[in-house]
């Protein structure tokens, strides 16, 4: 069973810049995709950015195109997402997540708090 947890959340002001963190437990196959949640108040969770862990390949929601990166370190199984050009609507608490593919995702239970302010 993959267990994760992300890290790295605090407040900013706008335009500022996070890294998360998504430290992983248990074995992730080469064949997973690994990706990033969020959940802003009274709104529906979101998944912002995926990464096939084999070959790297990413894609993102037109939200943060442009201004999220997400990446992994395979030796420590670490997922990273770096957010630039933070906006008050990246607000939310974020989750990381793995599995087979996008409808069987195991979604981390501890998710990290992103608070933007004007």
């Amino acid at each position: 069973q993959v267990q994760m947890v992300a890290s790295g959340g605090g407040s900013v002001q706008a335009g500022g810049s996070l890294r998360l963190s998504c430290a992983t437990s248990g074995y992730t196959y080469n064949g997973f995709v690994m990706a990033w949640y969020r959940q802003a108040p009274g709104k529906e969770r979101e998944r912002i950015a995926t990464m096939s862990r084999g070959s790297g390949q990413s894609l993102y929601a037109d939200s943060v195109k442009g201004r999220f990166t997400i990446s992994q370190e395979n030796g420590v199984n670490t997922l990273y997402l770096q957010m630039n050009s933070l906006k008050p609507e990246d607000t939310a608490m974020y989750y990381c997540a793995a599995g087979w593919t996008l409808a069987a995702m195991i979604i981390g239970g501890q998710g990290t708090q992103v608070t933007v302010s004007s």
